[in-house]
């Protein structure tokens, strides 16, 4: 019989890696209680269009990479491609309006029908902080700081650049779109045929298209900044203050984007050339306008995500994941002393130290096989003539850890 084979685009994380993983994910809930953001947990799956009516139908990620399908009631469901939607949803079915200005944060798998490469999956996982319900560029700053003091404390900012842009306000952003038509309409022969495609429905993706073939015209095509209202430049200047204020360095970033209509004012990037053409670590933005498409009130809203697994690559790369300890292994080498020895073990455990067993096997060799884990203490248990012995070694060890096992092994020491 053919053995099963994991399907493309997924991954089975084990070892290192996962111990990486699993770094990123405990370091994002560490720093989220700092900054106060509430867990929340959604569905892998919501009804399609809550996805296709917030991402727009004429997205890539709507008409090309969701996995949608039809159940069983004959409703299309669609796997989340991504977070912000199905927590604008919870906010609007929940009632959680009553908590705004509402700061959450969340983790898990996504899930985008696209190719695989470095760094990207069919099924991936995502961090992702929203603070919904506030229209201060206070919490455009507080973001960006909570996202700047992660990236530090996994020990991987060196080397990842904050880009950041502005989309100005709504007439700000209106006289910037029709303003990029008009100039790339008088190139548009020229132009990829993605930017062709783009050029009526989404202007503004264009200024970040990777075609060589686009290059040349994006580097001249009209900046935000001449057309950005006094209430617009005011509002990035609050930011822009707040970040140096925060001792938080960042870059600006002209040509960065975002192509649905409801982002506003703060769009950002954490980038590093350090995985290859997947640059982007981290990103997010202002989304004044998405609740609207789902049916709510007019709700301020701004927030980021990012993907665990480059972040994992990171971490790995920079030697930030921490060594697989154990403070204490016990060589059972009789086994009339098991009981004693799991009761032992246990209590180990409970009380905060790593520790493990070797009890299977020839009791002449269980002493070497538990040598040559590399605990910092290693006891021994035996039982000769009726007598419990427990004997424990430890080498160049806090002198108080000891004296703690030694206490928890008695008696037989």
């Amino acid at each position: 019989m053919e053995t099963p084979q994991a399907i493309r685009g997924t991954q089975d994380i084990f070892g290192a890696e996962a111990e990486a993983f699993a770094r990123v994910v405990e370091t994002f809930e560490r720093v989220r209680k700092l900054y106060r953001f509430r867990r929340a947990e959604m569905p892998v799956f919501e009804k399609t269009a809550v996805f296709s009516r917030s991402l727009g139908e004429t997205t890539d990620v709507v008409s090309k990479e969701m996995y949608s399908f039809l159940d069983r009631g004959d409703e299309s469901l669609t796997l989340r491609p991504e977070f912000t939607a199905g927590i604008a949803r919870a906010y609007l079915t929940n009632g959680w309006q009553q908590h705004a200005p509402l700061k959450l944060a969340t983790h898990g798998p996504l899930f985008r029908y696209e190719r695989p490469q470095k760094g990207r999956y069919r099924q991936f996982h995502q961090l992702d902080a929203e603070i919904i319900g506030a229209a201060e560029p206070q919490s455009d700053v507080e973001l960006l700081v909570m996202a700047d003091q992660l990236l530090k404390e996994l020990g991987i900012s060196d080397g990842v650049t904050l880009q950041l842009n502005t989309l100005g306000d709504a007439p700000s952003r209106e006289a910037w779109r029709l303003a990029l038509i008009d100039y790339f309409q008088s190139h548009r022969a020229e132009l990829s045929e993605d930017s062709q495609d783009r050029l009526e429905r989404n202007p503004l993706r264009i200024l970040d298209s990777k075609d060589p073939r686009d290059k040349p015209f994006t580097a001249d095509a009209p900046k935000i900044d001449d057309f950005l209202s006094g209430e617009a430049q005011d509002f990035f200047g609050k930011v822009c203050a707040g970040l140096d204020a925060a001792g938080v360095e960042w870059t600006r970033a002209p040509a960065l984007v975002r192509g649905l209509d409801y982002y506003r004012h703060t769009a950002f990037e954490f980038v590093t050339d350090r995985l290859g053409a997947q640059g982007t670590v981290l990103g997010g933005g202002r989304y004044d306008g998405l609740i609207e498409t789902l049916g709510g009130a007019h709700t301020p809203a701004v927030g980021w995500a990012a993907g665990i697994e480059r972040l994992a690559m990171l971490v790995a790369d920079a030697g930030a994941v921490p060594a697989d300890t154990l403070d204490v292994m016990i060589a059972l080498e009789n086994d009339e002393a098991f009981a004693f020895a799991m009761a032992k073990l246990a209590e180990l455990r409970r009380k905060g130290f790593t520790a493990d067993i070797v009890a299977t096997g020839s009791p002449k060799k269980r002493f070497d096989k538990a040598a040559k884990a590399g605990a910092t203490h290693l006891a021994s248990i035996n039982l000769i003539d009726g007598d419990l012995r427990v004997n424990l070694r430890g080498a160049n060890v806090d002198e108080s850890q000891t004296q703690s096992i030694h206490a928890i092994l008695a008696p037989g020491l």
